[in-house]
């Protein structure tokens, strides 16, 4: 080497120490090192492209211990306070301190959080108690899930995020659940059109007592209302024409309080072995609906005890309903056209059983079938608006596309198959999850927060087809008909979420998508 600068021209300038002359290896190519890299990516399939991208984070992240540790707990707060199911809290929590390289366990029970963080430098353990309430907020809690995917110091945006206010203001909301509950009640409990203004206006009534008096007063908030409710539903009942119903009235008025969610997120912890969340928001679910069952039957009966003629027209009405006339003999039609259906024109012989039935009511002409093609689209927007997602936002629209759908595979469902809610749901359900993670693993979405509407769509469907919420009367079948028709959408997610494992890779983010 030395002899080759030796003999150079001595007239020539100055060689660079890095002249291939000079070190006598010549590349083959002069691109940028990024774009060599972002070539070498395209590559790689997706589960390399994650690892990569996380081995980069963890190399570059250069914050302290102490900051990842302020970040994880402001994460687990943000989680609870908006409304993130167990099952995924702690997941997601696991995979946040394992990408910034934080050794820590994290145990959730309800409206508790407990983080342990060690050092492994100084052999010591800090334990935290994160306390906090909190509601469903859609889009809170997509922001949440973009700051966690990101995995950036995102401490400030965590705080700023929960401080923030709330994104409607009480009287959106109000107008919000009137709209929810007025067409909720022809969708699903065959209510006329006067009784879609009344449930409505019960809606708001309840809206009200939620967001301005429920830190004065839980017991007015979430224990008197609904028999006001009941009380005033069954009133406009016993009004002369059958004008309004009272079961639809009813159930309709008090779509907005029931805890299909809780229900919903207490199952698929208990069937995720996080028995000590599941067991106890099921059981406190199970007692509320318990409750709304008989503060409904406890407000009926108020009223008919303050009008007795009222209490003896619906027993004389029941009893008549009730009654049957047995006759035996042969049946023979005297219409052609009847009789050409009947038994190949041939006379029926045997014992024929007569019910009376109700002369129908023009007020109870349910709505054409074309009008659910403008009312399910606009409940499922309502209702996302309602847990606070924004509008002008791409997941609205990916909520209520989802929702509709499932809707759709639901009543296809309820057309073939009778009187098994919980077979329905599940149908119902297993649309939700796979259409929930086409849209999380092809589009790079959220697919818990794009599937919540849906699923809670599929909650009142279910329950209509006992009787409605106030269950004809008896406040016990509520609870099981809760049990069923939850139970039936657990078992759709999960048949849906096996599905997609079987075919992809198994995300790191939590152990189910919803």
């Amino acid at each position: 080497m030395d002899s080759y600068i030796s003999t150079g021209s001595s007239d020539s300038d100055a060689l660079d120490p890095d002249d291939p002359r000079v070190t006598g290896v010549r590349k083959n190519q002069l691109d940028d090192p990024e774009d060599l890299e972002k070539a070498a990516m395209k590559h790689m399939t997706y589960r390399a492209r994650r690892k990569l991208r996380a081995r980069i984070r963890i190399e570059f992240n250069i914050t302290s211990i102490a900051n990842r540790h302020q970040f994880l707990m402001r994460l687990a707060k943000a989680l609870m306070t908006f409304g993130a199911p167990s099952h995924r809290i702690e997941a997601q929590l696991t995979s946040a301190a394992r990408i910034l390289e934080v050794e820590a366990e994290f145990i959730h029970i309800p409206r508790v959080i407990i983080c342990r963080f060690g050092d492994l430098g100084t052999k010591t353990t800090e334990v935290h108690f994160i306390k906090c309430d909190g509601r469903l907020s859609l889009g809170s809690l997509h922001e949440v899930h973009q700051i966690y995917r990101h995995r950036s110091p995102g401490t400030v945006k965590l705080e700023a995020l929960m401080t923030a206010k709330p994104l409607y203001k009480w009287q959106i909301l109000c107008a919000l659940a009137f709209v929810q509950s007025a067409l909720i009640c022809p969708l699903a409990f065959g209510g006329s059109l006067a009784d879609m203004w009344v449930a409505g206006l019960a809606a708001s009534f309840l809206s009200v007592m939620q967001n301005r008096l429920a830190a004065k007063s839980q017991v007015i908030s979430n224990d008197f209302c609904h028999i006001v409710v009941s009380g005033v539903a069954r009133g406009l009942s016993i009004i002369k024409g059958d004008i309004f119903c009272y079961t639809a009235i009813s159930s309709a008025g008090i779509v907005g309080i029931l805890p299909g969610y809780l229900i919903l997120t207490s199952s698929l912890e208990l069937a995720s072995k996080n028995i000590v969340c599941g067991s106890v928001k099921m059981v406190y679910s199970l007692i509320y609906t318990l409750f709304l069952g008989f503060g409904l039957q406890i407000g009926s009966d108020l009223f008919l005890l303050f009008v007795p003629k009222a209490h003896d027209d619906l027993a004389i009405l029941a009893a008549q309903l009730s009654s049957a006339a047995t006759i035996s003999g042969t049946f023979v039609s005297d219409n052609t056209t009847f009789a050409n259906l009947t038994n190949n024109g041939q006379p029926l012989s045997g014992t024929f059983t007569f019910t009376p039935r109700l002369p129908q009511n023009h007020n109870d002409i349910p709505f054409p079938f074309w009008t659910q093609f403008l009312i399910v689209p606009t409940f499922s927007t309502v209702s996302s608006l309602n847990n606070m997602q924004p509008f002008w936002r791409r997941e609205l629209v990916v909520m209520v596309t989802i929702s509709c759908l499932a809707y759709a595979a639901n009543k296809t469902a309820d057309h073939f198959i009778f009187n098994r809610s919980d077979v329905v749901s599940a149908i119902g359900a297993f649309v939700v999850g796979i259409l929930g993670n086409v849209y999380s693993r092809r589009f790079g979405g959220t697919a818990f927060t794009s599937m919540v509407t849906g699923v809670l769509f599929l909650v009142p469907s279910g329950l209509s087809q006992v009787g409605g919420i106030t269950a004809q009367g008896n406040g016990i079948d509520i609870g099981g008909a809760m049990i069923a028709v939850t139970i039936g959408i657990t078992v759709g997610l999960f048949m849906s979420q096996a599905l997609v494992y079987m075919f992809g890779s198994r995300k790191n983010a939590a152990i189910f998508s919803f």
